[in-house]
């Protein structure tokens, strides 16, 4: 009696490097997730967020000037009815550490909000897809949403490139790239509710929910459809963007 022969055991797919994920999120987002689920990690596309950011703010710093920025912000009506209350002296002295200050806030403002941002969404993102079922893991998810926030960078990117080709007295910092239905409103004498909502929900972040949601639905396989993957990943992105546009039209 001859043994029966031994299957070979299939080896586990070796596993992608960092720049193959990072353009495979890109360019082959199914294939690039699965792997990002199996081996969740964030810190590169995290830090990579982070650098452009701060490159922007720096550049903004250095090509703009906050003294530009702020002097432009004078034009809102609010803003230049509040200081018109103030001695002049006051008021010089209010623009001035503004202008001081401003760089290294919005610098500590991107670190602090991104992370923030980052874990809060793969929380409620989470709780989502266990409710419908898909029971994934808080890493995953994290992971997934990570990567899937590249898109940011590509805004960073073309945001400093703009920056450069037109007059800085025209570059408009709060929507640079005009992806969104922000671009056919008027920033100062608008409703300021609906300018944010639309800033926020541009071309970028919608393509980062497809992105998460590519990633969601790659990670739960048949257990979750692609629309639940979206709505678990849209619901955070949805509510961010209620949140700054209700304190943008409260405080105009």
């Amino acid at each position: 009696m001859t043994p029966e022969p031994i299957s070979a055991v299939p080896p586990e797919p070796q596993g992608m490097g960092e720049f193959s994920r990072l353009t495979g999120v890109l360019l082959e987002p199914t294939k690039a997730f699965e792997d990002i689920a199996r081996r969740p990690t964030w810190l590169v596309p995290f830090l990579l967020v982070i650098a452009a950011g701060l490159a922007y703010i720096t550049l903004f710093g250095q090509h703009v000037t906050w003294q530009r920025f702020f002097q432009h912000q004078m034009e809102n009506p609010t803003v230049a009815a509040r200081m018109a209350q103030m001695p002049p002296e006051q008021r010089e002295r209010t623009l001035q550490m503004q202008v001081k200050f401003a760089g290294i806030g919005a610098g500590v403002a991107i670190v602090f909000f991104t992370l923030i941002a980052l874990l809060v969404s793969s929380a409620i993102a989470l709780v989502a897809v266990n409710a419908m079922g898909a029971a994934l893991r808080f890493k995953q998810i994290f992971g997934i949403l990570a990567y899937a926030a590249l898109p940011i960078v590509v805004r960073y990117v073309l945001s400093i490139v703009v920056m450069f080709l037109k007059n800085p007295d025209d570059f408009n910092m709060q929507n640079p790239l005009a992806f969104n239905a922000a671009a056919f409103m008027d920033p100062i004498n608008g409703s300021k509710f609906l300018y944010t909502l639309f800033v926020t929900l541009d071309v970028f972040a919608i393509w980062s929910m497809f992105l998460g949601a590519t990633g969601v639905k790659a990670a739960a396989g048949k257990r979750l459809t692609f629309g639940g993957a979206f709505f678990a990943v849209a619901l955070p992105t949805v509510l961010f963007a209620l949140l700054a546009s209700t304190v943008a039209g409260l405080t105009s």
